[in-house]
């Protein structure tokens, strides 16, 4: 049973996310993984990763164009095994575990995006990256910083289009390998069955502005509020 002021913060959450996502090609797990951690843990991760699809095929077919599949080949090379270590994770930690995991992985993320070097991705770095992404968003949801981090200074198109394909993909074999272990429930599919309008609003509200937003204050914005948060989540309660 949906508690109808839980649902309309996730709600928020999910349209602030969406819209973040499809202009910047980074946020949204970041942003409302922390709230449903908050407020309804037990959706996590597969309403996010059910959310996910949608809006990422969304993103990746408006700029089709600029994707790097060389460099998406290779990471979802590392994802499969990333995949079944995220799974293992996820099977045994507590619910108090997850959500401190959750915390760490975002503010760990959030460092690394704003402090590391510039670089141009390789295969190597592909494959470690698609490694730890599969950890990260079959454990928690939240998969994007290190794809982020990877492509950080690269081109806009180039960044949101890859990070979108990538994503796709690794959804796909989390949510796979979720089912097949008995980790999809009714209750999370049909969050995200609701939650599927407001994500729709964000992400069209995206591809109206995508092109004239301040990329770079957006992002900042995303990162103070995943640190916030992360580190919320890492309290003890």
């Amino acid at each position: 049973m949906m508690a109808p002021v839980t649902f309309a913060i996730v709600a928020l959450a999910t349209v602030v996310a969406a819209f973040v996502q499809g202009a910047i090609g980074i946020g949204f797990a970041l942003i409302v993984a922390p709230v449903m951690g908050l407020l309804v843990p037990q959706l996590l991760p597969v309403a996010l990763l059910v959310l996910m699809l949608p809006l990422n095929l969304f993103v990746a077919l408006r700029e089709r164009d600029a994707i790097d599949w060389k460099g998406s080949a290779w990471i979802s090379v590392g994802r499969l095994p990333g995949t079944l270590l995220g799974l293992w994770v996820l099977l045994i930690l507590s619910a108090e575990g997850l959500n401190q995991l959750i915390g760490a992985s975002t503010v760990l993320a959030v460092l690394a995006a704003l402090f590391a070097p510039v670089f141009r991705p390789g295969p190597g770095a592909c494959v470690s990256v698609g490694m730890i992404t599969g950890v990260t968003e079959t454990a928690t949801g939240v998969g994007g910083p290190p794809l982020a981090l990877l492509y950080q200074h690269r081109p806009g198109p180039e960044l949101r289009s890859t990070i979108a394909c990538c994503f796709l993909v690794g959804e796909l074999i989390s949510l796979v390998i979720l089912a097949v272990a008995g980790k999809v429930s009714a209750e999370q599919l049909w969050w995200a069955l609701a939650l599927v309008p407001p994500l729709l609003v964000g992400s069209v509200a995206s591809r109206v502005v995508h092109q004239r937003i301040d990329a770079r204050r957006l992002r900042q914005g995303v990162l103070l509020f995943a640190l916030v948060s992360g580190i919320f989540l890492m309290l003890p309660w």
